[in-house]
């Protein structure tokens, strides 16, 4: 493998590594609005796959490219639905009905 193949892959698990550990010391009472800050992170995530997928040359990439892509659109949507779900728990019935 190239040069290039393996810095690519050490900083991919590098970031693997760190996202564990920041989001597994992250307490209960802050998921919900940082399940919407990472949603727009995911947002930018979707963005890069969709440059990714569009400047692939070979099938392998293309390949890559949209599975990417289809994994980040899942996530983003995904987000979106657990964060409604989260927040109608703490909406008032009596408040929402009025």
């Amino acid at each position: 493998m190239t040069r290039e193949v393996w810095l690519a892959l050490y900083v991919f698990a590098l970031a693997v590594f760190v996202g564990y550990e920041v989001i597994a010391r992250v307490p209960s009472a802050l998921h919900t609005p940082l399940m919407s800050a990472t949603n727009a992170i995911h947002g930018v995530v979707l963005l890069g796959a969709i440059l990714v997928a569009g400047a692939a040359t070979d099938l392998t990439s293309r390949i890559l490219g949209f599975v990417a892509l289809v994994f980040g659109a899942a996530n983003v949507f995904g987000g979106f639905a657990v964060t409604e779900r989260m927040l109608d728990l703490f909406r008032n019935e009596k408040r929402d009905r009025t």
